[in-house]
């Protein structure tokens, strides 16, 4: 028998049935409020979570000292952190080869930040995401391997076979966290917790994480040779910004890194980052929804429309006048990305409806699509049609793509065994991201062939997504206090969504189209303060439409709750993701 619907709401607004709490998350939120007195809203939450009351305290305030790994329970970590030591006290030349997202360039920081406390530099070298394509590339390696003692490969370089034995005469350490092969390459040392001989414990760590762990052997080993190295604590805004942009799950140690990180962050010491939220006009603390839809955007720019090295030179420089340079071209490069993004978005939209998006593989491919935007507009897809999305950009007789997938299918895995089945020249990435190169007249039957792996892996059974809901709030209880208290869970993102709550029969006081696209409403019950909204891409579909002609009409209202801070007061805000007529009331 199929559970009935939140507040009866089969087909919402945007087409979702509404979820509610089941019987037992009630009974064993209950027992929580019971044992912890902590609100109820909060309560759903931490059981959502698999929180129990005994673990509720330790959850709430999550010690990274509690929560961080041995680095050397990760294969190859002794050898690479002994070898890094030994070439800084040896003041060897040394070569970071860094991917171009914010991963791969807060990677490369952390390590050029090590370094320079030590008086030392390193060769910076990110490719061109054009002209390169993703991953160290041999002609690259040989000339970093002509010049340097020791290269460091993050991000990138688990499945660069042929790119790493070109290194000759330099030893390669690679510091990474996408799927590897059977056979992996020639380097010295391969730290990377998605080895297939890994056990998978610390799967979920970006990049940035890895490297923090190799910057604590790097500095437990200085120890022992009575040496101080940096305190590292510090260091946790990058890796708070690269787990949040990477979308790595936010569980484990990534929480107690995101969480640390934001108070780092929020210190303002690290020159790039203040830039870049003085340039966003950012006026307030960064959370992780700043990281990862206004900070992340603008870091990213560099390397999909601009320079690739940006990033990674914001994110490690000491002078602020650069810093401001910097930043302020990356602003302007991601206004460029947003209409370049636009562009690509309509023409694959277009495509991939006219194909279906009902398949276990949602795709579309373009002449001349730019290789620097097809990632987000995958994502795009990947949302709409709550498939694994691909969009590929086609120029003379080869394509480049990039692809997202949703929880519960692994499409690195589908990208690696197509690879090895030979119908795509190259191809990796991770469980929820993946990129690839594919011959022109190969493109449909590389996507036939995905779209059958993928669905073995249950993706043609998707659909659209139900909207799952925490529970009820009554509008008087919808306090700045239980925001802040909500947010103790957190902090929320990939693996760890934030809560959301409906609020039942609800009053539209004011509604205002705001720029192109967004709907700022103003609802409440009877006799109660009103409540302020806001809901970003209202007018892309029935949402926005349907609440600014309400007529009168009385709405549930579903979202997620924040703090909106301006002019020195807080208030509370709906970050308003859907809405159903409240016909019966």
């Amino acid at each position: 028998m199929a559970t009935r619907a939140f507040l009866d709401v089969e087909s919402s607004l945007t087409g979702r049935r509404w979820i509610g709490p089941d019987g037992a998350t009630e009974r064993l939120s209950e027992a929580m409020e019971q044992a912890t007195t902590l609100p109820r809203a909060l309560c759903n939450t931490l059981v959502r979570q698999g929180v129990t009351p005994l673990d509720a305290p330790a959850h709430l305030a999550p010690a990274l000292r509690d929560l961080l790994p041995d680095p050397a329970v990760l294969r190859d970590m002794g050898t690479a952190g002994a070898r890094f030591v030994r070439a800084v006290q040896a003041r060897e030349k040394i070569a970071i080869f860094a991917d171009y997202d914010v991963d791969g360039g807060a990677s490369a920081a952390l390590i050029l930040t090590w370094l320079a406390t030590f008086g030392q530099q390193a060769t910076l070298y990110v490719p061109d995401r054009i002209k390169e394509g993703y991953g160290p590339n041999a002609p690259a390696m040989r000339d970093l391997a002509a010049n340097h003692d020791l290269i460091i490969c993050v991000d990138c370089g688990t499945a660069s076979n042929d790119a790493i034995a070109a290194a000759e005469g330099a030893d390669v350490l690679v510091l990474d966290h996408h799927l590897g092969g059977e056979i992996l390459p020639p380097a010295f040392a391969i730290v990377n917790p998605n080895r297939q001989d890994e056990d998978g414990e610390l799967g979920h760590l970006c990049a940035a994480g890895v490297v923090f762990l190799f910057l604590v052997e790097a500095n437990r080993m200085l120890r022992a040779h009575d040496q101080n190295g940096p305190n590292l604590m510090g260091f946790l805004d990058l890796v708070a910004l690269a787990t949040i942009a990477d979308v790595a799950p936010l569980r484990g140690v990534n929480r107690a890194f995101v969480r640390q990180g934001l108070k780092i962050m929020g210190q303002r010491q690290r020159p790039g980052l203040v830039a870049l939220c003085d340039v966003a006009k950012l006026d307030t603390a960064p959370t992780a929804y700043h990281l990862g839809f206004v900070l992340g955007p603008r870091i990213n720019a560099g390397g999909r429309i601009g320079r690739a090295d940006l990033g990674a030179r914001l994110l490690s420089t000491a002078d602020h006048n650069e810093a401001s340079s910097i930043a302020e071209r990356l602003d302007q490069l991601n206004t460029e990305r947003r209409e370049v993004e636009n562009a690509v978005r309509d023409a694959a939209l277009e495509q991939a409806t006219q194909r279906g998006l009902d398949g276990p593989l949602v795709w579309a491919a373009g002449e001349g699509w730019h290789p620097g935007v097809v990632g987000i507009v995958a994502s795009r897809l990947k949302e709409m049609a709550n498939r694994p999305s691909l969009v590929i950009g086609l120029d003379g007789d080869e394509g480049k793509g990039s692809g997202r997938s949703v929880s519960g299918i692994d499409l690195g895995a589908a990208i690696q065994r197509l690879t090895s089945e030979g119908l795509l020249l190259k191809g990796g990435g991770h469980k929820m991201a993946a990129g690839l190169s594919v011959a022109r007249d190969q493109l449909e039957p590389a996507m036939a062939r995905l779209g059958e792996l993928l669905a073995k892996q249950g993706a043609h059974n998707l659909g659209p997504r139900d909207l799952r809901l925490d529970g009820m709030l009554m509008d008087t209880a919808a306090t700045v206090e239980l925001i802040e208290q909500i947010e103790q869970a957190g902090p929320f993102g990939a693996g760890a969504p934030a809560p959301r709550f409906a609020f039942a029969n609800q009053r539209i006081r004011f509604c205002k189209r705001v720029g192109a696209n967004h709907l700022k409403v103003s609802f409440c019950d009877v006799g109660t303060t009103p409540i302020d909204a806001i809901s970003f891409g209202a007018f892309d579909g029935p949402l926005g439409p349907a609440i600014e002609q309400h007529g009168g009409m009385r709405f549930h209202l579903a979202g997620r709750l924040e703090i909106n801070t301006w002019g020195g007061r807080s208030r509370v805000q709906l970050r308003l993701e859907d809405a159903a007529p409240a016909h019966n009331e």
